[in-house]
């Protein structure tokens, strides 16, 4: 699988299907291995004598002075500890340094991920990754694969800098705040072949005496009142019985911290463990910051820190009114109490036991065969909540014994005033292994806020019921459309999908054809669900006349397909004199122009004639004849649309021309030839121009994706970047920066 902005070439970075893009550097020969994971070649690495061995890519990489770069890989080697740099170069190829990073702390045959970041050096054009081991004797072998060059890979969202998120710089991301030192470490780690959040180095804070021992976060990023963030990160503990745990600050414009919340670790043993704490920041809020630390350290223990991040909280359901601490019990059981019985209500243990969301699921206990009831906070629900519906869902797993269950939801007024429980019938909990369970409800008039409530029969001594994924949200239809006459594009809404199913989008002309929808990824064809609601915005949906939506939704890629329809829609005709023009991969370029003329078509074809002598009529060979071509001539009134049509026409991709019914002719996807833009009248205060467009029908285009920001935000450019000079020392134009297109990426 490539790596998303990878500088090196497939055969590079997974050394298959031969090692061309690596060469011997230092005391070493290199050949193909086998047995790797991202494809099944590797690098293996011979050392020739004793002492320090070097391979390098062959070719070099364009990079941009004082901008941050990364690169990493996998290594195995059972005798000797490896490391891997990047090898800045000047604009003649001579080497100026290297940065590397540390040495792997242990040698291991099993595969680990070591890493490198660095700023390249003001003189530097180009870089090249290298790997090293020092082995102590000739024939001792380092293997290597799955290599990555280029700009920082980060979680999206995330309000720390890259630094702070991997350390793979330094340790400078930490402050050792109480009874602790911090430095950089590079343990030997295994991580997934395609998970490259987690690099090679981690912060570690030492214990300096006994007692209790914490570090912090040097970033402060902004944070907002009101607004929900999550911090986690992956904790090593030096004990299974340590005390470790991640904290969430919130700081005021003076920078005192006025709130902290804390999620303590359950670990299973020593290894790597990602553990969350969520809050909503309180008013004041003006930054944040995460911390970790050891309760009753014993002086000399260390904790070690990986892919720390703070970002808004994640949406486990789209629109459900429960905040992430009381949907999953990740730091606890937030605001869920026991009302009555003598069931008991925990955060499950260890890490990583019980889960169907994270590591952790609430867990109800019953000693006795006896009735109890569980309920949660009360949530503000929606503006105007009163009489509508309302959904409830848990992902539930009884793991001894056996429970009857009755769902509802209490529901209260402004003032707090308990307007009483909507609940369903009583029904056993099914078994085995974990089940979705949902209900519908009807608020009542001046309800504006409601608790989720549960209603548990124990049918067995010491059951126990656990349950995750909570949610309460408005019940909205499940597919809805919507048309925008301004952009000549619907909005296709589906919600309540399961994430990690497959969907198919057809559209429906009015003739019963279907046509796939276009998705981020290219035509919606067994799509992988990415969450539970979808919005797909469709531009390429025909003007002034009807169509809908259908979709198919497959659990596996061989199971049967489950179906939904939408209603139709119609997107407004418009003048005949005007038409679109649209590029499928980036509708922020589409634009609507003033016809002149439209094509006089010819359809092309290659044929050659043959005269045969002593024949009258000639061998006409023929291949089959092509699509239509023509000059499609449009005004532009404004230099606001000439500069618009410029822009259209400025990527050289596939566009779609697209005109309103009853001017007889099709929308078609085209390319555009060489255009001239003369002014209609010869003068120089004219705005008006005449465009002359050669229109070439093709294919519409299968692979091209929308682009857009998908989950790329401003604060992606607020943290990666520490001034706007920054930014456009890096990005040659706000399209790219739209884009994220780099200068040398």
């Amino acid at each position: 699988m490539a790596i998303p902005g990878n500088f090196l070439s497939a055969t590079t970075e997974s050394v298959d299907p031969n090692t061309s893009g690596w060469v011997a550097k230092l005391n070493c020969t290199i050949s193909l291995g086998s047995g790797g994971r991202n494809g099944d070649g590797c690098l293996a690495v011979r050392s020739a004598a004793s002492g320090e061995m070097q391979a390098r890519t062959i070719s070099s990489y364009e990079v941009v002075p004082w901008t941050e770069y990364e690169a990493f890989c996998d290594a195995s080697g059972a005798t000797v500890p490896e490391r891997i740099g990047i090898r800045w170069l000047d604009a003649s190829n001579a080497e100026i340094s290297i940065t590397w990073s540390l040495t792997t702390a242990s040698a291991s045959a099993t595969w680990h991920r070591i890493a490198v970041g660095g700023e390249a050096p003001g003189t530097a054009a180009r870089a090249q990754v290298v790997v090293s081991s020092t082995p102590a004797a000739s024939g001792v072998f380092s293997y290597y694969e799955n290599f990555y060059l280029g700009f920082p890979i980060t979680t999206v969202g995330n309000k720390f800098a890259f630094n702070t998120e991997s350390s793979e710089i330094d340790a400078s991301g930490w402050f050792n705040e109480v009874n602790s030192t911090v430095a950089r470490q590079a343990p030997m780690v295994s991580w997934a072949v395609d998970y490259y959040l987690a690099g090679g180095h981690v912060a570690a804070m030492t214990a300096t005496a006994n007692g209790n021992a914490s570090m912090r976060s040097t970033d402060r990023p902004d944070a907002t009142p009101g607004v929900e963030y999550a911090a986690y990160c992956y904790l090593n503990p030096p004990t299974s019985g340590s005390v470790t745990w991640v904290e969430l600050r919130f700081y005021d414009s003076g920078g005192s911290q006025i709130a902290a919340t804390r999620s303590t670790l359950a670990a299973p043993g020593t290894g790597w463990y990602r553990e969350y704490a969520s809050a909503v920041a309180p008013a004041g809020t003006a930054a944040c910051s995460i911390a970790v630390g050891i309760d009753s350290a014993t002086a000399g223990q260390v904790l070690r820190v990986d892919n720390a991040v703070v970002t808004t909280a994640p949406v486990l359901r789209a629109g459900s009114v429960l905040p992430y601490a009381d949907a999953s019990f990740e730091q606890g059981v937030a605001g869920w109490t026991v009302v009555s019985g003598v069931a008991t209500i925990t955060r499950s243990t260890p890490w990583g036991s019980y889960s169907f969301d994270a590591a952790y699921a609430g867990t109800v206990s019953s000693s006795t065969a006896t009735t109890s009831v569980i309920r949660s906070a009360k949530f503000a629900l929606p503006a105007g909540a009163a009489s509508q519906s309302f959904r409830t869902e848990v992902y539930s797993n009884v793991s001894a014994g056996g429970f009857n269950l009755t769902r509802g939801i209490r529901w209260y007024d402004a003032s707090n005033t308990d307007l009483g429980l909507t609940s369903g019938s009583a029904a056993a909990i099914p078994t085995p292994g974990w089940w979705l369970i949902g209900n519908t409800f009807t608020a009542p008039a001046n309800a504006t806020q409601a608790a989720i409530e549960y209603t548990v029969t124990a049918t067995t001594t010491s059951s126990v019921w656990r349950i995750d994924r909570i949610a309460l949200w408005q019940s909205l239809p499940l597919t809805t459309v919507e048309g925008h006459d301004d952009t000549a594009s619907i909005t296709l809404t589906l919600r309540e999908l399961t994430a990690g199913q497959y969907i198919t989008i057809y559209r429906i002309g009015p003739d019963g054809s279907r046509t796939l929808v276009r998705g981020p990824s290219g035509l919606i064809s067994l799509m992988v669900i990415p969450s539970d609601l979808m919005v797909i915005e469709d531009y390429e949906a025909p003007l002034g006349v009807e169509v809908s939506y259908y979709i198919e939704i497959r659990a596996t890629l061989t199971s049967t397909a489950g179906t939904r329809a939408s209603d139709g829609v119609t997107l407004t005709a418009g003048d005949e004199n005007l038409c679109w023009i649209k590029d499928p991969g980036q509708p922020q370029r589409n634009a609507m122009f003033m016809v002149v003329s439209p094509p006089a078509w010819k359809r092309p074809i290659t044929q050659s004639a043959y005269r045969v002598r002593g024949r009258r009529n000639p061998v006409v060979l023929s291949d089959v004849r092509g699509g239509l071509e023509g000059d499609l001539v449009v005004w532009t009134r404004t230099d606001e649309e000439t500069a618009a049509l410029n822009w259209l026409l400025d990527s050289g991709n596939t566009l779609l021309w697209q005109v309103v019914p009853g001017v007889h002719e099709t929308d078609l996807y085209v390319t555009v030839g060489e255009v001239g833009l003369p002014r209609v009248v010869d003068r120089a205060d004219e705005e008006w121009r005449q465009w002359t467009l050669p229109l070439t029908q093709v294919d519409m285009p299968a692979t091209v994706g929308v682009a857009g920001t998908a989950g790329r935000t401003w604060q992606d450019i607020f943290t990666e970047f520490a001034t706007w000079q920054d930014v456009l020392n890096a990005y040659a134009t706000w399209e790219d920066v739209l884009f994220n297109r780099r200068i040398g990426g």
